[in-house]
This record gives C-alpha cells, sequence and structure tokens, in this order.
C-alpha cells in the first residue's frame, strides 16, 4: 500500500521498483542484497536521482556490492525494526537482524519512521546493542542516526475513507478484528475476551478477518467451535469491496497487538468509520485519544484481558451508544494531506553526510 501510494501521489518522478516475493523473512532479510546484485545489476545501474528504500533492504551491503549506489542519495523508510520485536517470539537469529537494521540505517542519508514509537524503539535498542559489544565500538554512532531521522506515518489511501454504514437498530454490536493470523497479534487474548462474552450472553457478532498463514495460531480452530453464530465473517477477505464493506458496517474494531508500528488494519478501520478499542502499548497513543485505549499490563496479561472483556460487555449491551460516538478523525493520514510532506523529504534528501565522514 505504501509503494504503490508513493508511485501513484508522487507522479511527477519516474519511479524504478524493485521487489521480492514475501515469503521466507530470514532468506529476504539477509540475502536481498545478493538478489538484487547480482539479479537486477542491471537495473540497479540505470542511473537514479534518489534511491527510496525499507527497512527490510540490506542496503549497507547492497551499496558495497553495487557500489555506484554509494553516491546516490537514499531514504530507508522503517516500517518497523527488530529491536522492538516481542522477545518471546524473537528468532534466535534476532542480534543478526537487529544488526542489520541498524547497518541499513548507518547506510542512508535519512532514516524515516512511520511512528514515533518505532524510532525510540530502535533509537533506544540500538543504544543496548552497542553497549553489549565488548570493544571498538565507535562512539556518536546513536547520535548520529539520530540527527537523520524523522517520523512520516505511511498514508492511508482515498479507498479507505468510505461512509459508514449505519446498522440497524435491532443489530447487536458487531466486532472486527482484521489483522494477521499470527502470534505477534496476541489472538489468545482476543478470542479470550469473546469466550467470557459469549459466556455472559451479551449479544455480539464478529468479523475475523486477516491474512493466515502456514503457522497459524490453533486458538483459531478452537474460537471457529466455540463462537459458533456470534461469528458474521470468517477468514481472509481476498476482495477489496467486500473487505471495506466489512469496516463500513461494523461497529467496533479491536487490537490485542504485542508487536505494532503504525497498526494500519486498525486505521483502514477507523477511516471507514469503526469505533477503535486498541491497547495502550506499542504506537496506537500517536493515533487515537485515551477514549479509546484499554490499559496495558505487561506483566498481568489476565487483568489486561478482563479490562478489555468488562469495556466490551459494556458497549455489547448498549450498541446504540456506541453508534452515537464519532470516531477519530484520520483525515490528516489520508495522501491528499501526505503527499506534500514525501515530496520534501525526496527533494530534500542528499549525500552530504558522505562527504564529512
Amino acid at each position: 500500500m505504501w509503494r504503490e501510494g508513493l508511485v501513484r501521489h508522487l507522479s511527477a518522478h519516474e519511479w524504478t521498483v524493485l521487489t521480492l516475493p514475501p515469503r521466507m523473512f530470514a532468506w529476504r532479510s539477509r540475502g536481498n542484497a545478493l538478489s538484487w546484485a547480482y539479479g537486477s545489476r542491471e537495473i540497479l545501474l540505470a542511473g537514479y536521482d534518489r534511491i527510496i528504500a525499507t527497512s527490510m533492504t540490506n542496503l549497507a551491503e547492497l551499496r558495497g556490492l553495487v557500489p555506484e549506489l554509494a553516491g546516490i542519495p537514499t531514504v530507508a523508510y522503517f516500517h518497523e525494526n527488530q529491536f522492538a520485536y516481542p522477545e518471546r517470539l524473537a528468532r534466535k537469529e534476532g542480534q543478526n537482524y537487529k544488526l542489520t537494521n541498524l547497518f541499513t540505517a548507518l547506510a542512508a542519508d535519512r532514516v524515516v519512521f512511520n511512528s514515533a514509537f518505532n524510532h525510540d524503539t530502535m533509537i533506544e535498542g540500538a543504544v543496548r546493542l552497542l553497549k553489549g559489544f565488548p570493544d571498538c565500538v565507535p562512539p556518536g554512532i546513536v547520535e548520529d542516526l539520530a540527527s537523520r531521522s524523522a517520523i512520516l506515518p505511511v498514508p492511508l489511501p482515498g479507498h479507505c475513507f468510505v461512509e459508514h454504514r449505519q446498522p440497524a437498530r435491532s443489530v447487536p454490536l458487531t466486532l472486527v478484528w482484521n489483522h494477521r493470523w499470527e502470534h505477534d497479534k496476541a489472538p489468545e487474548r482476543f478470542f479470550a475476551v469473546l469466550f467470557r462474552l459469549a459466556d455472559l450472553e451479551a449479544p455480539f457478532r464478529v468479523h475475523v478477518v486477516g491474512q493466515r498463514f502456514r503457522d497459524c495460531p490453533p486458538i483459531f480452530d478452537e474460537a471457529r467451535d466455540r463462537l459458533g453464530d456470534h461469528i458474521a465473517t470468517w477468514g481472509f477477505a481476498k476482495d477489496g469491496d467486500d473487505y471495506r464493506r466489512i469496516l463500513q458496517t461494523s461497529d467496533v474494531v479491536v487490537s490485542t497487538a504485542l508487536h505494532d508500528f503504525q497498526g494500519l488494519a486498525v486505521l483502514e478501520a477507523v477511516a471507514a468509520g469503526c469505533i477503535p478499542m486498541v491497547p495502550e502499548r506499542l504506537a496506537y497513543a500517536e493515533f487515537f485519544p485515551e477514549l479509546f485505549r484499554y490499559p496495558s499490563m505487561p506483566d498481568n496479561v489476565e487483568k489486561e484481558i478482563d479490562e478489555l472483556a468488562r469495556r466490551l460487555h459494556m458497549m455489547c449491551l448498549d450498541p446504540l451508544a456506541v453508534r452515537e460516538i464519532a470516531p477519530p478523525s484520520l483525515e490528516w493520514l489520508s495522501w491528499r494531506t501526505m503527499a506534500g510532506k514525501y515530496e520534501d523529504l525526496l527533494t530534500g534528501v542528499n549525500a552530504s553526510r558522505r562527504d564529512k565522514i
């Protein structure tokens, strides 16, 4: 969505796009420089005024393998960082991924993060990582990185801003959970809440959508059996129009995530008229007022589940009152508003930093 938006809304530039299939994270994060340097070398040598690369790009190694890229002003855009990945879910090679993030940031002329949470956890994580090394760590590395950093969220495309369709008065509260079906989105917490609502005979319906991968948490199979008639939609909505209709006709979008740097799925739902109910942790405080955030209790998961269940139960008992609440405005996140800021980023980046090294 971000890459396509850049090309569409900054059309004064002529773009060349290089991507790799979105699978096999370990190989992609370590091998992308090799794949491009030897598989797309002719494209890379076409002569560019600017380069914008995501944090998944192994930028330092790519510039080493294709030295002609070293003099081109480059932006590294961080949708996420490996320093803030939940420790219990972190991969064994976590330190290598962190170093790749750090080297990519240091190899870029400008480093941009999609949220202050992303920026802060990257900077704090880099400090901790470098302090753990025994010797030969030059001073000022993190300060240099911070001085070249900026925060610029991923904008929402125009189709996200659709008119909300008010459900009939007789329709129970409708929830939507539109995240990847993976462990870092903490689906066990979400379904624990729904099981409590069902046990209390609270009236609700739920759309459980989002992309499913091979390593799908088993709680989804259990939830499908236990929630029965409460389920309105189950599974990935392949058709974009169908997905937007689900968001348009839902009341509340819920997140229980452990790992979100902007929360685009929630932002899409709110732009379509849903009320967010999101944890205090992660980047959500940057986008939603306190009314829409429930407390984060990392040392007491059960208490956090209790609090979310309490709030949703109250909503279930009075859905008409919920439908009177105006969702937070996200017009400031539209491409219409943000395109100029991205244009300033591209025209302002330069390679002068390397001239001083």
